[in-house]
């Protein structure tokens, strides 16, 4: 597990870039934090490490965001308005979060988990937490080859 201090948005940015430039195709990124700590802002640097040049929106009503400009597709999921796995996977969405032709960066990943520790084959688990206007703190861990 890896702990990352962010004192700004470029900041956040930037340690998602690094994830980007790094990824590999069935990387699942399970993001976790309260609603404004930075999970989309996190997205948009995983974006540009992948070379994606389309602008990054949060898919809370959409409930998934598809952006094929870069090296690999990028999946863009956000469960916050999903309550159970029984419903995300009514939305068609668990192929995203299973085997991935792409990476998946998944906000609100509790809400698949139910309990279970992984997701798909690779997967990053993170939690973002607040600790003041600008700071926050990002905790990592992988799993999965």
């Amino acid at each position: 597990m890896a702990t990352h201090i962010s004192h700004s948005a470029s900041e956040t940015e930037a340690l998602g870039e690094q994830w980007g430039r790094e990824a590999n195709a069935g990387l699942v990124i399970g993001l976790s934090g309260d609603l404004g700590t930075g999970k989309t802002q996190l997205t948009k640097g995983i974006a540009r490490g992948l070379g994606v040049n389309e602008r990054i929106l949060s898919p809370t009503f959409a409930l998934v965001n598809e952006y094929r400009s870069g090296r690999l597709p990028m999946f863009h999921l956000d469960l916050y308005r999903l309550d159970t796995r029984a419903q995300i996977v009514g939305a068609g969405l668990e192929q995203y979060l299973t085997r991935p032709k792409g990476v998946a960066i998944v906000e609100w990943i509790e809400r698949w988990l139910e309990g279970n520790d992984v997701v798909g084959a690779r997967y990053r688990r993170v939690q973002i937490k607040q600790l003041s206007e600008t700071d926050r703190e990002i905790i990592y861990e992988d799993f999965g080859g």
